[in-house]
């Protein structure tokens, strides 16, 4: 399987404490931009690394991205829950994995671990459109496939 910028694969979340189910991540570092005014990250940025870590899986996937024929994949409704803040410095890593799928749809659970503990999760219901951004576009078998091996998603 190709190597792709910035994820993690499951032997290197293992080595940093992250236990199973997770198999991608994505680490980073708490920058300066990412708090407010009480100095620990702003609650908008954890969708933000969400969406980041999101985008590297759907290429991963080959979800969409891809050309004018590619589905347009729209965030539908998203939710965290914050378990604990983080600095300004503090290594952390976002994994994310499709826990189960519809015909069109599909829900993503995420969560922000940092020295081997979770500080936030959360989820997102994602769903497929066509070109046109508003016929739905049902999931393809390869996607579908992928989706229950690798992530351990269930069908709905």
């Amino acid at each position: 399987m190709t190597r792709y910028i910035d994820l993690l694969e499951r032997d290197e979340l293992r080595a940093a404490g992250i236990p199973d189910p997770w198999h991608l991540g994505r680490a980073d570092r708490v920058r300066f931009h990412e708090l407010d005014a009480l100095n620990h990250v702003n609650n908008a940025t954890y969708l933000t690394w969400f969406e980041t870590f999101r985008v590297a899986y759907l290429i991963r996937n080959r979800i969409g991205y891809f050309g004018p024929a590619a589905p347009v994949i729209v965030l539908k409704t998203a939710r965290i829950d914050y378990r604990r803040p983080l600095l300004v410095d503090e290594d952390y890593v976002v994994t994310g994995r499709t826990t189960s799928l519809r015909q069109t749809s599909f829900v993503m659970d995420y969560a922000v671990f940092t020295a081997g503990e979770i500080a936030a999760s959360g989820d997102a219901l994602l769903v497929l459109f066509e070109a046109d951004g508003e016929t739905r576009r049902p999931l393809s078998d390869e996607i579908r496939r992928r989706m229950i091996e690798e992530d351990g998603a269930t069908a709905e």
